[in-house]
C-alpha cells in the first residue's frame, strides 16, 4: 500500500500558497540591526515576495500540493 507524503513542516512555516496558486515568502534582512538600515529599504523588505521558477515546484511538492 502506498503511503501519503508528509508535509515538510519547515517549508510550511516559511511559505504561503494563495488561492490562485502563487507561492509567497518573506524577504531576508529584517531580523536585527534595523536601526542602521534605510527606512524605505525596510518598508520594501516587509512585503511578501512571490516565488517563481523551478524552486516553486519543489516547494509545492514539499507542501504536498503537487
Amino acid at each position: 500500500m502506498k503511503q501519503k507524503q508528509k508535509t515538510k513542516k519547515s517549508v510550511a512555516k516559511r511559505f504561503k500558497v494563495t488561492k490562485s496558486g502563487k507561492v509567497l515568502h518573506r524577504q531576508q534582512g529584517i531580523r536585527h540591526l534595523i536601526s542602521k538600515k534605510n527606512k524605505s529599504w525596510l518598508r520594501r523588505k516587509k512585503k511578501l515576495k512571490q516565488l517563481v521558477g523551478e524552486y516553486k515546484d519543489k516547494v509545492l511538492k514539499m507542501l504536498g500540493r503537487k
